[in-house]
């Protein structure tokens, strides 16, 4: 049995200039970065700006659990799929991170038959995006320190500094630092911590920003720090925000690929769901809906989270309205969250799985919440029975949802057909589609609300810090921005031990930061780290360079 790195390294992969034609993209309106990726040139969108947007399809899951759900893979698979049944798809994700890459997941291009390629390449540097970001945000940290250093005339409060540095890798030893000790000429001495680049608000504007101009304006209102007096400080007050934007000036830019079966594919940004807003970019999405009738796009994690903000956040932001939602699941989870040890999720077990179900239940019904058709797809295992199958198949039916079984990861496209089928018919379902909340909403009852009608929690409960956060964003005018919650993927609660549906707890809301460039508030439930550190057998110890030079290991 061949492993994914081995599966992408035999794929037999288009020029990019002939995935780019099947588009109706000229070689002159790309930017070829070898010979199998390349970046979608401004002027596309300009020239197809009156066309017609296609069919808006976002893939979710259930809450992850260690036996893995395959949502990209699915993703993937569909957007195969549907080139098998006749339809123009084009698949829209994100880009991976090197922190689950070297750490716990190992690659994020999917698996198996269903995968982007060239993997190693999407893997590793791409295109150079994560590295232009992680630039272009540390460059802002080093003009905040300079003009503190250099006379500080903002009267800047070296306590109140409220951006992080930044490392597209999992390093705990930065989370909480002190800089500029050696003297005088080093700067002043302050407390200073790290984020994982995905988690860094230069991320979540990158795929907010609408284009160039909307980018330089949104890092220019980035909250870096408050004065002595208890004033706000912007990025554009210590004047980095236009050399940030010709840093980020080709990172902008969606990049095409292709999946094992040649089918298009962009990938664009990459923000983490569980401590940011969890979608590839608005101009990716919006670019693939004129390019194809078909666009699969994904939000990170689990409906309580990815899901959730990509209704909220980006829809809201982009004007986007999805026409179907596939929400992934495995028999495996279902039997995980009924009690069943990973070690044991290969047996027959019914009775778990009813009990699991209920997990998947939650996850349908928060869909619903947002008036879209729901699609359950099944992301099918060898050890799975036709009577584990039967139940869940009659489960959906119960809770109002289609359902289809999909082998995309053993046979690609060709596994995924009856899902696509059923997508393209959801697709023409009524849909009502509307966000949870509205924007007036006062920001505590917008927490409220998602913790309420989405995690299914009690109330929710504010340290003292916290509060004092959210009435000082108040006070500068973000009371009608989106609130985007950080959050364990791993429950629909604030703790990753309480699986299946939990009831009767409360959220607890531990602090609270302002995302002012990207348009909304984060409050920072449980204990989610913004800066993951590497397991006791990360990844990176299976990655290495064969005799050929050939890379192995990577997922």
């Amino acid at each position: 049995m061949l492993t994914d790195i081995e599966i992408a390294q035999n794929a037999k992969m288009k020029d990019i200039n002939k995935i780019a034609a099947s588009l109706g993209i000229s070689s002159d309106e790309i930017d070829p970065y070898g010979h199998y990726k390349a970046k979608i040139s401004d002027s596309v969108m300009e020239r197809l700006k009156d066309k017609k947007d296609g069919k808006l399809i976002l893939v979710t899951a259930v809450n992850p659990t260690p036996a893995g759900e395959g949502k990209t893979t699915v993703s993937i698979g569909l957007g195969e799929a549907m080139s098998q049944i006749g339809k123009k798809a084009i698949i829209a994700l994100r880009e991976p991170s090197l922190g689950p890459v070297f750490g716990i997941k190992g690659g994020a291009a999917g698996g198996g038959y269903s995968q982007v390629v060239p993997m190693e390449d999407i893997n590793l540097h791409f295109t150079g995006d994560m590295h232009a970001i992680t630039s272009a945000n540390n460059l802002m940290c080093a003009m905040l320190d300079n003009s503190i250093q250099q006379g500080n005339e903002l009267n800047i409060d070296p306590r109140r500094i409220q951006v992080k540095r930044c490392l597209d890798m999992n390093d705990r030893a930065l989370r909480n630092i002190i800089n500029s000790l050696g003297g005088k000429l080093n700067g002043i001495p302050r407390e200073d911590h790290f984020c994982i680049t995905v988690a860094s608000e230069v991320m979540a504007i990158l795929c907010l920003a609408s284009d160039l101009f909307d980018l330089r304006e949104r890092l220019g209102n980035i909250l870096v720090a408050y004065t002595f007096d208890g004033q706000p400080v912007y990025c554009k007050d210590i004047k980095a925000n236009g050399a940030m934007t010709v840093l980020l000036k080709e990172a902008i830019k969606p990049n095409l690929v292709q999946t094992l079966e040649n089918t298009p594919a962009i990938m664009h940004g990459g923000p983490f769901a569980n401590i940011a807003h969890g979608c590839n970019s608005v101009r990716a999405t919006k670019t693939a809906l004129k390019l194809a009738d078909y666009t699969i796009t994904e939000a990170g994690f689990g409906s309580d989270l990815g899901a959730e903000k990509f209704m909220d956040i980006k829809c809201r932001f982009a004007g986007l309205a999805p026409s179907c939602v596939v929400l992934v699941s495995t028999v495996r989870s279902m039997k995980y969250n009924g009690g069943v040890a990973k070690e044991d999720l290969k047996e027959e077990n019914l009775e778990a799985l009813k009990k699991g179900s209920v997990n998947l239940g939650a996850h349908i019904d928060n869909l619903k919440k947002f008036g879209v058709p729901v699609v359950v797809a099944i992301n099918h295992f060898y050890a799975d029975t036709q009577a584990e199958i039967d139940y869940i198949e009659q489960y959906c039916k119960e809770k109002g949802a289609d359902f289809a079984v999909t082998k995309c990861f053993a046979e690609g496209g060709k596994g995924g057909t009856q899902l696509a089928q059923k997508v393209v018919d959801a697709c023409e379902k009524e849909n009502n589609f509307h966000c949870l909340y509205d924007l007036d909403m006062p920001v505590y009852e917008k927490i409220e609300t998602i913790a309420k009608e989405i995690y299914g929690a009690d109330g929710v409960d504010f340290t003292k810090e916290a509060r004092n956060a959210i009435d000082g964003f108040i006070k500068l005018g973000a009371d009608k921005m989106p609130v985007c919650m950080a959050k364990t993927q791993y429950s629909l609660s604030d703790n990753p031990k309480l699986l299946g549906k939990p009831e009767n707890f409360r959220i607890t809301v531990s602090s609270a930061s302002l995302s002012n460039g990207a348009g909304f508030i984060v409050c920072q439930t449980g204990s989610i780290m913004t800066m993951p550190g590497l397991s006791k057998s990360p990844a990176a110890y299976r990655i290495d360079i064969d005799e050929n030079g050939n890379t192995v290991g990577l997922f």
